[in-house]
């Protein structure tokens, strides 16, 4: 079975990714858009009205628009990358992915239309909501204080710290503990779906804990 696969961005409706936090992969029954917390797409053949070369900017800009009948996704689907959008397309058809449009479903098929009706974020619904309520309030323990000058320190120590420790703990738990993603995850996902963003958020949170703990220190 040929295979295409690419690394660079996306646009899922109005969010964006950048390179390299999009993954292409094509076969004969599936693509995927693997954009992390941004979407992680799936369509069968059947799901493709077509594929077309886009381009804002030159160069930079540009990549392919899939244009799709998959209700519970963004209808503004563009993976961008740095080779020729027209190459892109035929790597797609050589796979011989476009050429299944009009087969029948199999059970296989089913299987990617029960993820579709999930939609495209792979995190369940809870998650963004108890993170931004635990991560405002941890940084409204340090703000509020400041501005109401009621402490002449720094708008930052131990809520700020603790927000970042707390994404970072999120993050390696996301990588290292299975359980942790069956809690976090739609049924049907798993690491690699959202890995790239789970390591970057790793990385950043990192750093910045060590300096805001440092500063907060001195």
């Amino acid at each position: 079975m040929k295979q295409f696969k690419l690394t660079g961005g996306a646009r899922i409706g109005r969010a964006n990714a950048t390179y390299p936090f999009a993954d292409l992969y094509v076969d004969e029954n599936i693509l995927k858009i693997n954009a992390s917390l941004v979407g992680s797409l799936i369509f069968q053949p059947q799901d493709i009205i077509m594929i077309k070369p886009y381009s804002s900017i030159p160069l930079i800009g540009q990549g392919i628009k899939i244009l799709h009948r998959v209700d519970n996704y963004k209808q503004n689907v563009i993976f961008w990358t740095m080779k020729d959008p027209q190459f892109v397309i035929s790597e797609i058809k050589q796979t011989g992915f476009l050429e299944k449009a009009n087969f029948p479903l199999t059970e296989k098929d089913q299987e990617i239309i029960r993820q579709q009706r999930q939609g495209g974020f792979p995190l369940k619904p809870f998650l963004p909501v108890v993170f931004i309520l635990l991560w405002n309030g941890l940084l409204l323990y340090d703000f509020v204080p400041f501005f109401l000058q009621k402490d002449s320190g720094r708008p930052f120590g131990f809520g700020v710290c603790s927000a970042l420790g707390l994404l970072f703990l999120m993050a390696l738990m996301t990588l290292v503990s299975g359980g942790f993603r069956k809690l976090i995850l739609k049924e049907g996902r798993d690491l690699e779906d959202i890995k790239k963003f789970a390591i970057f958020i790793l990385l950043i949170s990192g750093i910045m804990f060590a300096a805001f703990f440092t500063l907060a220190l001195s």
